[in-house]
């Protein structure tokens, strides 16, 4: 019998929601399902972040993605879409995005986890399934400094240095 899924109203809050999510027997549904369902609103969000930035920067700019799990409610996660022209430096809970303003494209760059699952995918690194791999790389990239070169390169910054390439 399939079980019913619960819909949050307005009238609810998070904080309701979260206690009973908390008290509920463990989901055993596959995580790759629950991400897809956490993120349904994902895409829809960055295309309103480049739209509203778009008459902002006449150029090139990008989209920061920053992840936060609310402290007193640990199944809740956030996310906070923000532009900025220059490429960020690399951290945890990051999912940066390239907006090309003149073919209007958006191109996904990384995407690097909490440190705790960059941990462990580095100490099961030949355990990942094919799905996780590209997330592996970037976690692999991440702490070698390949997408700390790789955000200088973007920004046209000397390699190691603060200074601009001229």
């Amino acid at each position: 019998m399939a079980e019913k899924k619960k819909i949050v109203t307005r009238a609810e809050t998070v904080g309701k929601a979260s206690v009973e999510a908390r008290q509920k027997q463990e989901d055993t549904r596959d995580p790759i399902e629950i991400q897809r369902a956490m993120q349904e609103d994902y895409i829809d969000e960055l295309l309103t972040c480049v739209e509203s930035h778009i008459s902002l920067f006449p150029h090139d700019f990008f989209v920061v993605v920053i992840t936060k799990r609310e402290r007193l409610m640990p199944n809740v996660f956030r996310n906070y879409f923000f532009a900025r022209q220059s490429c960020p430096t690399p951290d945890y809970d990051q999912t940066v995005f390239w907006y090309h303003a003149q073919d209007q494209v958006i191109n996904y760059l990384w995407c690097i986890p909490d440190k705790e699952t960059c941990i462990t995918f580095k100490e099961n690194a030949l355990h990942v399934v094919e799905e996780e791999r590209a997330l592996l790389q970037h976690i692999l990239d991440f702490a070698d400094g390949t997408l700390f070169a790789v955000a200088q390169k973007i920004n046209k910054e000397q390699r190691f240095t603060p200074f601009l390439e001229s």
